[in-house]
Formats: C-alpha cells, sequence, structure tokens
C-alpha cells in the first residue's frame, strides 16, 4: 500500500481475513498487454500454504481478463469495508480553535499473488457451491447448486473460468480518525450514528470497536 501512516496500518492477519469475509466482493486489477484492467468479482477466501490464505473467484469464459492470469505476474485485488464522509462540524475542537477539516474514514484491504486460471469442471463446480453456500447462509430457504437441473448447472459452467491467487503479501489500512482525540473519534462516531443510514452506522461501529481493540 502506497500511503499508509503508522496510527492507520493495520496488520493483524484476522482482522484483515474478517474484512474480506465481510466484504466479499473485491476489485481484481490485472496487467493486460500493455494496459491495466480490472474486474469486480466475488471472492471465498481459502487456508492457504504460509498461512496468508487463498482467493478463488470466478469470471465470464467471455471476459479476457483470464487470459492474463498465469505466469510469474502479480495481480492486485481489493476489498473495501466500510467508508464514510465525516464532516468537521462533529468535531469539539472546531469550536475551540477551528482547526478542522473535512476527511474520509474507511477500511480497505490489498492482497498481492500471481493468478492462475482454472478450467477444471470439477474445480468450478465445487466454487460455485461453495460460493453458494456463503451468501445463501443467511436465507430462510437457502438455495444450492443442486437444486438446478444438472445439464443447466454443466453448461453454465462451462461458460465460466476460475481465478485462484495464493497470497503473497496482504496489507491493511483503517482509517478511523485515530490522529484525532478519544472525545473527538466519540463525536464522530455520534454524529455517524445519528445520520442514520447503513454505511454510517457501520463506520461508527467499526469505530467503536477500534477503540475498545485499538
Amino acid at each position: 500500500m502506497w500511503y499508509s501512516p503508522p496510527p492507520f496500518e493495520e496488520t493483524r492477519l484476522p482482522v484483515l481475513h474478517e474484512l474480506i469475509r465481510r466484504h466479499p466482493f473485491g476489485t481484481l486489477v490485472v496487467l493486460a498487454g500493455s494496459e491495466l484492467a480490472a474486474v469486480h468479482i466475488p471472492f471465498l477466501l481459502h487456508p492457504g500454504p504460509g498461512g496468508l490464505g487463498t482467493l478463488r473467484g470466478h469470471v465470464a469464459r467471455a471476459n479476457q481478463v483470464w487470459k492474463h492470469c498465469g505466469g510469474s505476474a502479480e495481480a492486485l485485488a481489493i476489498f473495501q469495508g466500510p467508508e464514510a464522509y465525516i464532516t468537521p462540524s462533529w468535531y469539539p475542537g472546531k469550536q475551540a480553535d477551528g482547526r478542522v477539516v473535512p476527511t474520509w474514514n474507511y477500511a480497505v484491504v490489498h492482497v498481492h499473488g500471481s493468478p492462475r486460471a482454472i478450467t477444471e469442471p470439477s474445480w468450478l463446480h465445487e466454487h460455485v457451491s461453495q460460493l453458494s453456500a456463503a451468501q445463501e447462509a443467511g436465507q430462510p430457504k437457502p438455495w444450492q447448486v443442486s437444486d438446478a437441473p444438472p445439464e443447466y448447472i454443466a453448461r453454465l459452467i462451462h461458460g465460466i473460468v476460475g481465478i485462484e491467487i495464493p497470497i503473497s503479501k496482504i496489507e491493511g489500512k483503517w482509517k478511523l480518525s485515530q490522529n484525532h482525540s478519544r472525545a473527538d473519534q466519540l463525536a464522530v462516531a455520534a454524529g455517524l450514528e445519528s445520520e442514520g443510514t447503513e454505511d454510517a452506522r457501520a463506520m461508527a461501529e467499526l469505530m467503536r470497536q477500534r477503540m475498545k481493540n485499538p
């Protein structure tokens, strides 16, 4: 990560993995010839050699990006957690000296690794089954791949290509007003909660968690 001041760095692997699991829809950036190509796909995080884990996803076979997944070239997968605009009006310090400005709070994980493309039907079937199970877990009657006709699933699987990325490096940045006083942080969390939106509440909750477990 190019710029991550020490107060915002997150290096605890369980914390980084948890953000990926909670926000699995990532942005995959690969080098496609002389230009960068980005695709947006859901990932599953699996344990892997070296302890950092492995990302697995898939794209449509017609999406040429998979043809650039191979060899030693690294790719970057970006996972965006809660984010919210922070108004200076929430800081108690505004009333004291006015030396505050707007900012944006966010949590993000960057994953590096060399991707490979996978076309094996058995691998793809297992992957989409696991992906469906993970996303359907909260449904009253979870849908399963086996609910659809086998020939239909086989035809769809032929139309996708898997992407597997053994993680070589993982970095996190939790920018949650840690460079401000605790009074300011509490005031920002309260301000976010007062907005009442899902994004604002998620950021407020993350800030309170971090204040308890810095």
